[in-house]
């Protein structure tokens, strides 16, 4: 389970607050700025407008290699999500050619096995105890699957069916360890950390521009303020594939469910 500070936190929250923050240093700069003029103020703010310049631009840079970050995160799980429904679509096919008693036990714990994965990819909506009971039944399930690819190779050290169960049965295993990689890979904390302490620190200058003018345009000031803050709530969404505005597609893994017919004992 991830402990990053900001993962665990609403997005609600996190860009309410960073907002806040925005708006309290523009307002501030702005004041350090009126408090600032000189005789020397032309001067003075030429420099400042030429700080401000290279602030804005480093923020830009900032977002877009964080946005660049979360977006390749972001398409590496929907990718994930392929690959394991494709992986476990295997085994179902190739669990038809183990015998009559074996394919109704293996086609149980497929199915749960299914039916887990699937309400996996909604457990950011869940409690922590309820998210770590999903991962420990999807291992005792893989053990059962395991299990049962065992005994058709030793039943029959000779069978190619049985061979064929097991290669998949590994794959499948891989795959999912491959995706909750996927999943726990998010941008680092202390990036996003990064990016917010040098928004706050690009609108104080900006703030503080304004101050030296004596004047400011709201509306505009506010947009901005928007923007950034807009710009880094997808940057977050993003990287919360579970919960959020923007979710990892499970289309896949649903059709999955729904088009193969798993007999129930």
């Amino acid at each position: 389970m991830s402990t990053d500070l900001l993962y665990d936190q609403p997005e609600v929250v996190i860009i309410l607050a960073l907002f806040s923050f925005l708006v309290f240093a523009g307002e501030l700069g702005y004041r350090a700025g009126r408090r600032g003029q000189s005789a020397q103020m032309e001067a003075l703010r030429s420099q400042v407008n030429n700080i401000q310049t290279a602030l804005l631009g480093l923020l830009a840079l900032l977002l877009g290699f964080s946005f660049a970050m979360a977006i390749s995160r972001f398409d590496n799980r929907k990718e994930m999500v392929v690959r394991e429904s494709n992986a476990i679509g295997t085994v179902v096919l190739r669990a038809r050619l183990l015998p009559t008693l074996q394919r109704a036990e293996v086609s149980e714990v497929l199915r749960r096995y299914i039916e887990a994965r699937v309400e996996a990819a909604r457990r950011g909506s869940f409690p922590i105890p309820v998210q770590q009971e999903l991962d420990a039944e999807t291992r005792r399930l893989q053990d059962r699957l395991w299990l049962e690819a065992v005994a058709a190779a030793e039943a029959d050290v000779r069978s190619v069916p049985a061979g064929l169960f097991i290669q998949a049965i590994n794959e499948l295993i891989d795959i999912k360890g491959a995706h909750d990689a996927a999943l726990a890979n998010h941008v680092p904390e202390s990036v996003l950390l990064l990016l917010f302490g040098f928004a706050i620190l690009a609108v104080g200058v900006v703030g503080y521009g304004n101050g030296l003018v004596g004047a400011r345009t709201s509306g505009v000031t506010v947009t901005l303020y928007v923007l950034i803050a807009l710009v880094i709530l997808v940057i977050v969404d993003l990287d919360r594939p579970r919960r959020g505005l923007i979710l990892v597609s499970q289309e896949n893994m649903i059709n999955l469910q729904q088009s193969v017919d798993l007999p129930k004992r």
